[in-house]
């Protein structure tokens, strides 16, 4: 089978030898993937931040796919249905599943105290193979999956299992109120899709900062916001308090995580001496530039390990903080119907169409920033769509 290799920090290669998956358990399906994605936090995997990625994982937590096999337990699976599989390995029974945080599932990762299950991310989050593969086994197969509509596209659809509900939760748990000015940190596929989901909560104002112009011309265009290149800023946290009366953002979210640039300092302990859980720059920037009883939305991705963070500054300044992997099987009916009205376009992110034979290239692109890449799809050589 054909699927991607990991053999270490920057090396990514297409193995054209590597087994077939099967069911090992009654709930499982194998679903020949259509579409699947590199998400900018596996570019955390590629660099070499997150712990214990083993080499020969296949990485990729964003595809869609057709059954081809079900297990004897699976009831709401047939063979041929073209499903959307959320990146959150969920069991649908534990105690998380049951208050629908679907992405802190116990049983799909019981040796962890933090991650739940998610496909092809490193053990940590329970050592489970990826997408970016011909096909792939699907746990609890009755849960998580979800029928495509036939009308929709499978470039929306491939986008409904991460960055569409993703950067929708990190607006929806930022509680905005009607007029709120709202600074999101990033301006990647998540970013994007968080300022684009802002107004739709009833946001009056909504800011975008990332250092990378192209990015952020597009999210301008994509999503009717305000951008600023932290480059050009002295200080982002006294520009930000300047553009709100001196008293901070209602909401800030912080759509970037570990690799985030801008101090030296958190760069070279969070990214290049690994002393921390990636650098923390935008979620200091989040902190300092939200307003004293504001909220800091997190869904950018750090390690499993300490980090840097202003903690007194949360204190004294009152701030809610919120944080999570998205819950996609809860959101997935309201950003399908989203997608079916034209208020969210998933497909018009996407840049780059690239076969996966050529992951590596695509890996190398993406992570470069180079060519103006802001959202790549991987098409498996049988996929016929």
């Amino acid at each position: 089978m054909l699927a991607v290799n990991y053999r270490g920090p920057f090396r990514i290669r297409a193995d054209k030898n590597l087994p077939y998956p099967e069911i090992e358990h009654p709930e499982d399906a194998i679903v020949k993937v259509l579409r699947s994605c590199i998400c900018g936090s596996d570019l955390h995997l590629y660099h070499g931040l997150v712990p214990d990625t083993r080499v020969g994982t296949t990485f990729g937590h964003e595809f869609i796919g057709e059954v081809v096999e079900t297990g004897s337990s699976v009831e709401n699976l047939k063979v041929g249905d073209k499903v959307m599989v959320p990146f959150n390995i969920a069991c649908g029974k534990c105690a998380f599943c049951k208050q629908e945080l679907y992405g802190n599932c116990h049983e799909a990762n019981p040796q962890s105290t933090a991650a739940g299950g998610i496909f092809g991310y490193s053990h940590t989050t329970g050592g489970y193979h990826g997408g970016q593969a011909e096909y792939v086994r699907v746990p609890y197969a009755d849960v998580g999956p979800t029928v495509i509509p036939e009308w929709m596209d499978p470039d929306d659809a491939v986008l409904l299992t991460d960055v569409v509900p993703t950067g929708y939760q990190a607006a929806e748990m930022g509680g905005i109120q009607e007029g709120d000015t709202v600074v999101v940190f990033g301006a990647g596929p998540i970013g994007i899709m968080a300022a684009k989901s802002a107004w739709l909560f009833g946001a009056g104002r909504v800011i975008v900062i990332d250092k990378l112009d192209y990015r952020l011309e597009f999210v301008k265009e994509y999503a009717q916001c305000e951008v600023f290149n932290f480059q050009e800023l002295e200080d982002p946290v006294v520009f930000i308090k300047q553009q709100t009366d001196s008293l901070g953002a209602d909401v800030c979210i912080d759509a970037v995580g570990a690799e985030a640039a801008g101090n030296k300092v958190n760069s070279l302990m969070g990214r290049k001496l690994l002393l921390q859980g990636g650098s923390t720059t935008a979620l200091h920037w989040a902190i300092n530039s939200v307003k004293k009883g504001g909220i800091v939305s997190i869904v950018g991705v750090y390690g499993p390990v300490d980090a840097l963070v202003p903690i007194g500054n949360v204190l004294n300044k009152g701030i809610t903080i919120r944080a999570n992997q998205a819950s996609v099987k809860r959101l997935l009916p309201k950003m399908i119907e989203h997608v079916k009205n034209g208020v969210l376009d998933p497909k018009a992110i996407i840049t780059h169409r690239i076969p996966l034979e050529e992951v590596a290239e695509g890996y190398h692109i993406f992570s470069s920033k180079l060519d103006n890449c802001i959202k790549p799809v991987l098409i498996p050589p049988a996929a016929g769509i």
